[in-house]
């Protein structure tokens, strides 16, 4: 069973989470390739996919949504798996439950499940407009990822694909 692991990631953060689900899916002994997803222009000779992407506003950064519209046949012909990665804080903020916009997505996709992780900020890494934003609205430095609900989401999908 070949895996293609891909998410969008605009600091990193997210990209580690990607990391994270394929090792955990090679653990459970699938083949599994983990790449950006601004470097996949073939989803060919794939036989499952787990697709991501940071949150911003609300929504999927554009060249995440842009792989989904490319290549929803293919993500609808084979078991997909959508996460997404954000929220700041503990308690999380935003509301997970109003963190993202992901319905179309998972239509589009067919996807059998969607997972929210909590995310990390470095300010440091930021931009002077992206400071400004975080500002604004309050979010908290820190890493936030439960690294613990990462693998146990990535195992679920490593069963079902056995």
């Amino acid at each position: 069973m070949r895996v293609l692991v891909a998410a969008s990631s605009r600091h990193g953060a997210t990209g580690a989470i990607a990391e994270e689900i394929g090792r955990t899916l090679a653990g459970h002994g699938l083949d599994v390739q983990v790449t950006p997803l601004d470097d996949v222009s073939d989803v060919s000779g794939f036989d499952a996919f787990v697709v991501g992407s940071a949150i911003y506003a609300g929504r999927w950064l554009a060249p995440a949504r842009a792989f989904v519209d490319e290549h929803a046949a293919e993500l609808q012909s084979q078991p997909t798996w959508l996460f997404s990665s954000g929220p700041l804080g503990d308690p999380p903020k935003p509301d997970p439950d109003a963190a993202v916009k992901i319905d179309g997505l998972v239509q589009a996709t067919g996807a059998r499940e969607h997972h929210l992780f909590t995310g990390a900020l470095d300010r440091s890494r930021l931009g002077l407009g992206e400071r400004a934003i975080v500002r604004v609205v309050g979010a908290p430095d820190g890493d936030f990822r439960d690294w613990d609900d990462v693998r146990r989401w990535a195992g679920a999908i490593a069963e079902a694909l056995q």
